[in-house]
């Protein structure tokens, strides 16, 4: 194996490890872990054969397949010994499937897009006159659906009558709130979450390019129903603005809408016509008059 095969392999663990574990490298995470991974990672491989209705039996992994062939027999053997050509390259066909369940066309395309760690730090949400509302973020925690219409208007064209509908999940990360959301072309946003009072506050980064998304809600009666034994925000009506350097800033009507099930869940964004079943039947209403949706338009 090569020393540039080695460190790719080393992004792809790293990356795996926080997009499943939300830790930050391959290392930190036990052989335990990394076969409840390549469980879930074959639960997307057959989500995947079933949405393209592919007949035959889909290739799964082992479940000690990440922890014995890539992480002891690759990673590991590589710090002990100082000849790389020792240790035989991976298999190519499945890191490429890898990278597929990660949402990439290809390894190829993981080695040349990916980012192995998002930079939070540089996100700062502060308002110090008010006490931050923590029982209120820790119920915020969880996967997420949000949907919009932020599509091109143009008369005449049913083509763009649609909805698009981004995933979401937000994750506790030591004392902050975090936030990661899908876009398109397997564009990823990170950003911060934090509340106060009955409000909550987003603001999120792209590293791709170079906008921002901010978001502000309101959630009535918030206070006193989450004190109540059982109780679960399920969805949340945002006011976000979206701001680029080729385009005016435009504030849209976002919904927030929570997945029930984890395995239900798929980490990316989808364009949903009007009567697709995946888009749901009280956020239609919500969203089908495009005038009131979008606040401002371009």
């Amino acid at each position: 194996m090569s020393k540039e095969e080695l460190l790719n392999l080393e992004r792809l663990m790293n990356y795996i490890a926080h997009q499943y574990l939300k830790k930050t490298s391959w290392e930190d995470v036990s052989k335990a872990e990394w076969t409840y991974t390549a469980q879930e990672l074959n639960i997307q491989i057959e989500k995947q054969h079933r949405r393209k209705k592919i007949t035959t039996p889909p290739v799964l992994f082992g479940d000690n397949y990440l922890y014995e062939h890539l992480i002891i027999k690759k990673l590991k053997a590589a710090q002990v010994k100082s000849a790389l050509t020792t240790i035989s390259s991976p298999n190519f066909s499945k890191l490429n499937t890898l990278a597929t369940i990660l949402g990439f066309s290809s390894y190829i395309d993981f080695i040349n897009n990916a980012t192995t760690q998002f930079p939070f730090h540089e996100l700062k949400i502060n308002i110090p006159i008010a006490g931050t509302n923590r029982l209120l973020l820790d119920n915020l925690v969880g996967y997420w659906y949000c949907y919009n219409r932020n599509l091109p208007l143009k008369p005449g064209k049913k083509a763009h009558e649609r909805i698009w509908r981004s995933a979401l999940e937000i994750y506790k990360s030591g004392d902050e709130y975090l936030v990661e959301r899908s876009g398109r072309d397997n564009h990823m946003y990170y950003g911060k979450v934090t509340a106060f009072a009955n409000y909550v506050f987003i603001i999120m980064n792209s590293t791709t390019f170079i906008r921002q998304r901010h978001f502000i809600g309101r959630l009535p009666d918030v206070e006193d129903n989450i004190t109540q034994a059982g109780y679960q925000i399920k969805e949340m009506n945002f006011v976000s603005t979206c701001v680029g350097f080729n385009e005016e800033p435009i504030a849209l009507y976002e919904i927030f809408h929570r997945v029930p099930r984890a395995k239900d869940f798929q980490k990316k964004s989808v364009d949903l016509a009007f009567d697709s079943p995946l888009l749901p039947k009280h956020i239609l209403l919500h969203l089908k008059d495009s005038e009131q949706n979008r606040i401002r338009q371009h």
